[in-house]
């Protein structure tokens, strides 16, 4: 009997152990036993963090989510920034009306090489001085930068209208014209990419194309109005002109990006170039420059030269930068669908073909007629998808200084390049054949680093949007 009741005691034990493990409520949790003790106010802070809406949460407005690609103030900003460009770049693409004028004119006394220095030491300052352009943007942002460069643009085309000896022509028109010029480029296109992310390329193309609308326009008020009103009054009123539209800009361009305090460091400049496609977009666009500016520079002449008239040869560089507003707007819708690197190689190998296949034998009004609209076609990618393709490689709050490292380094060939062709020109007996081999070899080793900045990306992968 005792045994039994002992057995049955502990089988009742066993059930009652087994209850005990299934019930949890009188076991302690682990967390209970660990936790430490809260203090109200991070309780207070816990509940505060959960019932906070997430509308009022901090957000990077560099997100990609954040971008608007589109709205009023973003498309004002595209319309000053095109207004920039206009004064800037659309003012250097008439250069081939001063280089001829000054040969002919007040500067008949120099070689076609030192007339050059003018014209290329302009395009020289306006990207020399884009490295502290762009870190002056990155500390301040655009609204000091934009109101110099008005003012310093506008004074030196006044200065240039006073001027008489070849160094008042350089002192006024290729560098302080030219930095003001510089200080409305950099921060338009660097404005324009904080706005656009999906719809970067084509709002850059038609950033862009404010510089070939400026190339048309120019060219012609400078050569029509030179005879009728004389040149000091021809470049008064492109004065006034850049200041009407300088203003405008100053009241549109914005930037999404905060200013950020930055000590100038050669190394900012200098570090992106230890990655790969980013050196190598780096070396196409220098190269490249070599070759692309020297039609700009020497199509009316060489036109002239060939038999065209001068009525008729002062309007080549406006029908070249008529095809160039294409040329500006078009890569950067292309762009946004196949891919901006392939796209800039593909109109990069247009450029070189046409070089060889039209300028080279052009010995006609109809070819030269015929070709200059197409090269400011094919070659207007180089100066409207570049800003995009480094965004691309880039973050975008260092976008500033890597726009200025490359424009930087380009500016070395900008200098160079119209020099170099002027002295081939003299050394062929005022033939323009070997500037223009020149010019086509340069354009064909720049397209190839081009090729090899996309290859570095993706490979030899064909059909890659990149």
């Amino acid at each position: 009997m005792p045994s039994s009741h002992s057995s049955s005691s502990t089988e009742s034990l066993h059930e009652v152990l087994k209850e005990k493990s299934r019930d949890h409520s009188d076991v302690p949790h682990t967390d209970t036993i660990f936790k430490q003790p809260i203090s109200d106010e991070e309780q207070a802070k816990d509940v505060s963090e959960k019932e906070q809406p997430e509308s009022q949460q901090p957000v990077n407005p560099m997100h990609p989510s954040q971008f608007p690609d589109g709205g009023a103030p973003a498309w004002l900003c595209v319309a000053g920034a095109s207004a920039c460009m206009f004064c800037s770049w659309g003012w250097i693409n008439a250069v081939g009306v001063f280089q001829n004028y000054y040969q002919s004119g007040p500067l008949s006394d120099y070689s076609p090489s030192t007339v050059g220095w003018i014209v290329s030491t302009e395009v020289f300052f306006m990207l020399f001085m884009s490295p502290w352009v762009g870190l002056w943007f990155d500390n301040f942002g655009p609204r000091s930068l934009l109101a110099c460069g008005t003012f310093l643009h506008a004074f030196g085309l006044m200065m240039t209208s006073l001027s008489t000896e070849y160094y008042q022509f350089f002192l006024s028109q290729s560098i302080c014209s030219a930095i003001g010029a510089s200080m409305l480029f950099g921060p338009s296109m660097t404005c324009v990419m904080t706005w656009f992310l999906q719809k970067r390329g084509m709002a850059m193309g038609l950033t862009a194309a404010g510089s070939s609308l400026g190339g048309v326009i120019f060219p012609i008020v400078v050569s029509r109005m030179i005879p009728r009103v004389g040149f000091p009054w021809a470049m008064r009123t492109c004065a006034f002109l850049v200041l009407g539209l300088g203003i405008f800009a100053n009241l549109t361009v914005r930037s999404r990006v905060i200013p950020t305090k930055r000590k100038f460091e050669l190394m900012a400049f200098v570090r992106p170039l230890r990655e790969v496609p980013f050196a190598l977009v780096a070396i196409a666009l220098f190269i490249f420059y070599y070759g692309m500016f020297l039609p700009f520079a020497f199509i009316v002449a060489d036109a002239v030269r060939h038999g065209m008239s001068l009525t008729l040869s002062e309007y080549l560089v406006s029908i070249l930068n008529a095809g160039s507003i294409f040329g500006r707007t078009l890569p950067g819708i292309i762009g946004d669908k196949i891919g901006r690197f392939n796209t800039m190689f593909l109109f990069a190998l247009l450029t070189t073909i046409l070089i060889f296949a039209m300028w080279i034998p052009a010995n006609t009004n109809a070819i030269f007629i015929a070709y200059a609209p197409l090269f400011g076609f094919a070659s207007g990618a180089a100066i409207g998808l570049t800003p995009a393709l480094i965004a691309q490689i880039s973050p975008i709050r260092d976008i500033g200084t890597r726009t200025g490292a490359v424009f930087g380094i380009s500016s070395i060939a900008a200098l160079t390049g119209t020099p170099i062709g002027g002295a081939l020109v003299e050394r062929d007996h005022g033939s323009f054949l070997y500037a223009k081999i020149f010019a086509g070899i340069a354009c064909s080793i720049g397209t190839g680093f081009f090729l090899a900045s996309r290859v570095s990306l993706v490979g030899w992968k064909v059909k890659v949007k990149v």
